[in-house]
């Protein structure tokens, strides 16, 4: 009877001539990680900013509450107390809405700058990580030519 040929050696030998390279992989979990703390900082930042506008929000708003709910000595006292505060609310609303989309801004900003800078470094690692591999598939297929 034949006997079957063993292939362990064959393919320990084909895959030893063609070494992986796991520093990409570990440059771009890095990579990956940091990109994923900065953005948290953007959003928390944000989310900071904007409990900060809300707050402050809230404490005008009670505050102007505040005087409208005294007690007035003419009834028209009223109207005039729910008019301004209607005003005032307005008027706050509208700056509030602005401080909110400042931090909208600010955080898409940051987070396009981010991206960008991310995008660059991922081009530049991966035409480096494909030059190497290039380099090393090519040296060993010399090398296993030469045997």
């Amino acid at each position: 009877m034949a006997k079957t040929q063993d292939f362990t050696a064959v393919m320990k030998d084909m895959l030893g001539a063609f070494p992986v390279d796991t520093s990409a992989m570990e440059d771009a979990f890095k990579n990956t990680a940091a990109l994923n703390e900065k953005l948290s900082s953007v959003a928390l930042e944000a989310a900071e900013k904007s409990a900060e506008i809300s707050n402050s929000w809230a404490k005008e708003t009670l505050a102007k509450m505040g005087d409208m709910s005294k007690a007035k000595s003419e009834p028209a006292d009223y109207a005039k107390a729910a008019t301004d505060f209607a005003s005032a609310s307005a008027e706050v609303a509208a700056e509030n809405m602005a401080a909110f989309a400042e931090v909208a801004k600010k955080v898409q900003m940051d987070t396009v700058e981010l991206m960008m800078s991310a995008g660059k470094n991922m081009s530049e690692e991966a035409t480096a990580a494909v030059k190497k591999a290039t380099n090393d598939v090519t040296a060993a297929a010399k090398k296993a030519a030469a045997k």
